[in-house]
């Protein structure tokens, strides 16, 4: 295990170690004074895609990481919200757009990566197209035109390429 991100226990301020607890698992930081274990799991981020003015709307982002690249809107689900929610507060903080969450299209994973991607199905029920504040520009692509060697994430072109091939 590499060197914890966290060093002192959350629950008494005891020191974190690292140890294996189970054979065939790997090691998890556990507080030498009272025994909890941190364990540290995925940060699930919740992103829509929807259609407005005959094509696929993409933000890009003004922020790192993908900075000026083309993505899907969407953020980090607070704990105890609703999946659905984060999707739905997440367009229309990033790209001014209300949306009506429809389901799920797939979730995203990979090797190293800490955040899972939720990315759902959803319909523009109001708003308007303006960027926000971690966003450059908002646009609507037609399917044939989506700006593939500009994407932000791999996240983005598998869930579009799901995305379109639900939707054909």
């Amino acid at each position: 295990m590499e060197s914890p991100e966290y060093n002192f226990c959350p629950r008494c301020a005891g020191p974190l170690e690292s140890r294996t607890i189970k054979d065939g698992e790997p090691q998890r930081l556990v507080c030498g004074e009272c025994g909890f274990v941190f364990y540290m799991g995925p940060k699930l981020v919740a992103g829509a895609i929807f259609e407005m003015d005959g094509g696929i709307v993409l933000i890009q982002r003004a922020i790192e990481p993908g900075y000026g690249k083309w993505t899907f809107p969407g953020g980090f689900v607070e704990r105890g919200e609703v999946a659905e929610e984060a999707a739905r507060r997440e367009a229309l903080e990033e790209c001014g757009v209300e949306i009506e969450v429809r389901g799920i299209i797939g979730l995203y994973s990979y090797e190293g990566q800490i955040p899972a991607i939720a990315a759902f199905s959803a319909r523009a029920v109001g708003g308007e197209m303006i960027p926000q504040d971690e966003t450059m520009a908002v646009r609507s692509f037609p399917r044939r035109d989506l700006p593939w060697k500009d994407l932000a994430f791999p996240s983005t072109k598998h869930a579009l390429k799901d995305y379109l091939r639900l939707r054909h």
